[in-house]
């Protein structure tokens, strides 16, 4: 495998694709990471480093003249301030390039929707009042995908004067920001929902509404720059981590990285006829 993934890389065209994504991923248990490049349009690992610091994706970027690194036109990420760093240091109008994964996003919202829930639920509880119990995942759907056979639950629930019902209704209205495809409109927009949500009285909400304000450039270049996220390097996590349980973990990060570049890196693996 080594052998395949070292002819296979060497062999490679020497290109940067112009819609990168950068991830990281847990390599073992104990905040032991790696730091992924992927090729957006090709559904390619590009590069793989340790850790998940600016020093572990700068030497990507080094790897290409100033001159190519003007052909990358988007970078999709999560708001990580080592990768901010990183793209900022190395591409020409960063600003104006980094568009923030609106799926992490999500996730940041969702984690504020349960942060409160809890708070609530330990209060309701103190009072013999049980409501939230059992609806943890409920308030982690998006209502899209709610399964039927919840929705009545839930649905009841959404009608209750609750905390966390409210806190549910921001994250799923920041949804339609995505849908707009006129910045100004996006903006407008984005604007009212800033005011609500601030107003809520719900900190954990507010905490990652200021987060989500301080990085507002890259949220609203998805709709300017280019409507891209890390969907394919989900995928591409999603196969990762199969590779990973298959082989019950790597305790060498090497030979993680070669089967991730063997099973993910769209290298030609065998020897030239």
């Amino acid at each position: 495998m080594e052998r395949a993934v070292t002819r296979g890389r060497a062999a490679k065209e020497h290109q940067v694709p112009a819609l990168i994504g950068v991830d990281e991923k847990a390599a073992r248990k104990g905040h032991s990471y790696l730091t992924l490049v992927y090729d957006i349009g090709g559904g390619t690992v590009e590069y793989i480093a340790d850790d998940r610091k600016q020093a572990s994706l700068d030497p990507y970027f080094e790897s290409f003249s100033a001159e190519e690194r003007a052909g990358i036109t988007a970078v999709v990420m999560d708001m990580w301030p080592a990768y901010i760093n990183s793209v900022q240091a190395h591409l020409a109008d960063a600003h104006k390039k980094i568009v923030f994964d609106r799926f992490h996003i999500a996730k940041h919202m969702g984690e504020a929707v349960d942060a409160v829930r809890k708070l609530e639920h330990k209060d309701l509880r103190a009072e013999g009042i049980d409501t939230l119990t059992g609806s943890k995942y409920l308030w982690l759907y998006a209502e899209k995908n709610l399964p039927d056979k919840r929705k009545g639950t839930f649905g009841s629930l959404k009608m209750l004067n609750l905390k966390t019902a409210r806190a549910w209704a921001i994250k799923e209205s920041l949804a339609v920001l995505w849908r707009y495809q006129r910045l100004g409109w996006a903006t407008k927009f984005y604007k009212q929902w800033f005011f609500w949500a601030t107003h809520s009285r719900l900190q954990p909400v507010i905490d990652v509404v200021y987060m989500i304000k301080r990085h507002l450039y890259g949220v609203l270049n998805y709709l300017s720059t280019a409507r891209i996220t890390n969907a394919a390097a989900e995928g591409l996590n999603s196969k990762i981590q199969t590779i990973k349980k298959m082989a019950y973990g790597y305790r060498n990060k090497e030979h993680f990285k070669t089967a991730i570049f063997f099973h993910c890196g769209g290298l030609q693996l065998y020897p030239a006829a």
